[in-house]
């Protein structure tokens, strides 16, 4: 990656340093169609939709963007929960949306799904530094509207990395902070070039040594296009890719140990590393056709190939089949390697129609394909002279995704307009082969999904509207369903989303209430339910809900003062759940049942705030403070396995001086919890039955405490 990456960045910058840039008459008739925002505009929610959506712009991104990963610079956005591994926001990252979990965040690059096709969770670490490559991100709260990929069960991420940049630049991005934690990068641009063509660059390193005990990340990433923009038309090919290498601080602390080591990683292997790396290739174009239909097609090309490296101490020898020649299930110590090698691509499309006032309509479709390759190795063992490393399991897995839709807008008068889509969805998925416990893996699984959505919008001033929308969403179960469920088939799961709300919006003040409920209908959770070798498994529950309300205000107090919150309060609750203690004496497992319990990890209250002063027209001053209520551990709402309440305060300092003869020059210094709150983020619990007793354990993911980045951005 390094080599392709010197050779290419040097042929752009050459390319560069010898271009001409395009006629200010050129850039003037493109800079007024937004082409990069055109091609997404199918799968974003606008005010005429009827639902729940937040919009971030890249300046409001490259504002806090210091190395932190891409969840973090989301964590001020509505009923947003954010968590870190190690503890300080890079590496393993995570968001939570009204309580949802990842697998059931939609995520789309330019319109092309991320989600991993059979965890169905995307892993921020594989893209480090996107943000830098960002123009514009929307966040769908609820069903939201159609898009590729897997349906979304709370939430869609929409992000657009397409923007032209009409005029030549090259900036240099440093920062620097806690637990050495650091960036490093260098974009450019030829800006727009008389001939029609565009051509940009980025390379990126990010380190950090991490909160927690030798929780450490290497990131490194490279963003690379060339576009051909024609009046209203472009073709662009890009190609973005990052490779990880972290140190893993996946066991948490246990509750024991969090009281006297917050800090404590129970991993001392060396090399106890996740290592993979990701590759993105996609050719993205937009047509436009008449003056009334834009057609933009999308191909793509996912890579991906990576290992994860375990130090296992006294293990069987005989669950790897590995034959000791002294005996025949003798333990050793051993490492081994578990490999994922895939690659997923398709074509993505959309066809736009805005050829009446009243009407607006978009009919997209989507055909991908992903093959994965699961396989472990056995690279050392203790003590066997004659051992040569080994594979111990192998399986294929293929996942076809169908995807159609059509959506409109019709305005049936000045302030009255409806929202339509329908949705067919097909998935078809099978795997076989051997699992890392050395079970044969052979299923297959059809489904037909139809999801439609409607909106209802009201114009009853310019200042003042109300809104409302019904959604339906599905969505298959992961890989690791069908795995630990075996020979029984999970179901798929419903979701029917009800949003309604009102909007406020004037030039000093604006406000947005939104009232959600969300029914679940075979919603998978955790029950406490363990397979045959004692690994937890999800089961479906019959009945769940998220119901609750989220405001939103943002006011001008003054040129130098600026406010802004939002608010969520929430019930999430399983209607009927049976936990299962699994009973390690032989006897039966302990059934207890519950009524109205809290859905994990969905806390009732978040809060987020910003309240900005401008000292003048380039110095800002910011508050962030942010408030996640108490969440429990798993769903028995039980106060001896939960995470409780924090409430936070981030504060960041935004300088731009004018200099001359270069572009743009920032400083920015960001603090996070200033007041130092040490909290917990994320965690896991089980519980047992053994000698008549039954054992809880709880473990945690301890976040850091008061921690800051300085950072410096040149563009010239």
């Amino acid at each position: 990656m390094k080599t392709l990456t010197t050779y290419l960045l040097a042929a752009v910058l050459t390319f560069q340093a010898h271009a001409l840039q395009a006629t200010a008459q050129q850039a003037d008739s493109l800079s007024k169609v937004d082409l990069g925002e055109v091609t997404v505009r199918a799968t974003r929610a606008t005010e005429k939709t009827g639902m729940a959506f937040s919009n971030v712009s890249e300046k409001t991104l490259q504002k806090q963007n210091l190395g932190q990963d891409l969840p973090y610079l989301l964590n001020t956005l509505p009923s947003v929960v954010v968590s870190s591994d190690a503890g300080a926001g890079v590496g393993y990252t995570g968001i939570r949306v009204r309580g949802t979990d990842p697998t059931r965040i939609n995520v789309t690059f330019n319109g092309v799904p991320q989600n991993d096709a059979e965890s169905q969770g995307l892993y921020w670490v594989n893209t480090p530094d996107l943000a830098s490559s960002v123009k514009s991100i929307q966040l769908q709260r609820g069903v939201g509207t159609s898009t590729s990929g897997g349906s979304a069960f709370g939430a869609s991420l929409n992000i657009n990395t397409l923007g032209l940049e009409t005029e030549r630049f090259s900036e240099v991005n440093a920062s620097y902070g806690s637990f050495n934690t650091s960036k490093l990068n260098f974009k450019t641009s030829t800006g727009l070039l008389r001939n029609g063509l565009a051509f940009d660059a980025r390379v990126s390193n990010i380190h950090s040594d991490g909160y927690v005990d030798r929780a450490t990340s290497d990131l490194k990433s490279y963003y690379l296009s060339v576009g051909y923009y024609k009046r209203d038309n472009f073709i662009r090919a890009l190609v973005f890719a990052g490779r990880e290498r972290t140190y893993q601080a996946w066991n948490g602390v246990s509750e024991e140990q969090l009281k006297t080591n917050r800090t404590f990683n129970p991993y001392t292997y060396e090399n106890q590393v996740d290592s993979y790396q990701q590759s993105n290739y996609q050719i993205v174009s937009s047509i436009k056709l008449n003056s009334s239909w834009r057609l933009n097609p999308t191909l793509h090309y996912t890579k991906g190939k990576g290992y994860y490296e375990q130090f296992q101490a006294k293990e069987l020898l005989s669950k790897y089949s590995i034959v000791d020649a002294v005996k025949v299930g003798t333990e050793r110590d051993l490492v081994r390697r578990k490999w994922l090698d895939n690659d997923f691509y398709g074509v993505v499309t959309s066809l736009d129609y805005e050829g009446n006032s009243k009407l607006e309509a978009h009919f997209g479709a989507g055909i991908n394909q992903y093959i994965g390759h699961h396989f472990g190795g056995i690279i050392t063992a203790e003590n066997l002279p004659n051992f040569k490393p080994t594979e111990w399991y192998r399986s294929r897995s293929i996942k076809n995704d169908l995807n159609v839709y059509a959506k409109a807008t019709y305005q049936f008068s000045k302030a009255f307009n409806a929202f339509g889509d329908l949705q067919f969805r097909n998935v078809n998925y099978h795997f076989a082969g051997t699992g890392d416990r050395q079970q044969a893996l052979a299923q297959a699984s059809n489904y037909q999904f139809f999801n439609p959505k409607v909106g209802l919008n009201a114009q009853f001033s310019a200042a003042f509207s109300a809104y409302g929308s019904f959604a339906i969403g599905n969505k298959e179960p992961s890989r690791q369903d069908f795995v630990d469920n075996a020979p029984n088939k999970p179901k798929s799961e419903n979701l029917q989303d009800l949003e309604a709300g009102i909007r406020f919006l004037k030039e000093k003040f604006s406000g947005n209430v939104n009232f959600y409920n969300m029914q679940y209908r075979d919603q998978l959770v955790l029950t406490g339910a363990v397979n045959s070798v004692g690994e937890a498994i999800r089961v479906n529950v019959p009945q769940s809900f998220r119901r609750g309300i989220e405001l939103e205000a943002s006011v001008a107090v003054s040129q130098w003062l600026k406010m802004a919150g939002n608010l969520t309060l929430s019930r999430n609750k399983i209607q009927n759940f049976s936990e299962t203690i699994v009973n390690y004496d032989g006897d039966a497992d302990r059934i207890n049942n519950f009524k109205q319990s809290d859905i994990s990890f969905s806390p009732n209250i978040i809060a987020g705030g910003q309240i900005s002063v401008f000292a003048r027209k380039n110095l800002e001053f910011t508050l962030l403070p942010k408030y996640v209520g108490k969440q429990y551990l798993d769903n028995t709402a039980s106060e001896n396995k939960q995470l409780k309440g924090y409430f936070l305060t981030d504060f960041r300092i935004n300088f731009s001086p004018k200099v001359e003869r270069i572009k743009n020059l920032s400083i920015s210094l960001l603090v996070n919890n200033i007041f130092n709150k040490l909290y917990e983020a994320n965690g896991y619990t089980y519980s047992y039955i053994y000698e008549k007793a039954v054992s809880v354990n709880n473990y945690y993911y301890p976040q850091a405490g008061v921690n800051g980045l300085l950072g410096i951005s040149l563009r010239f």
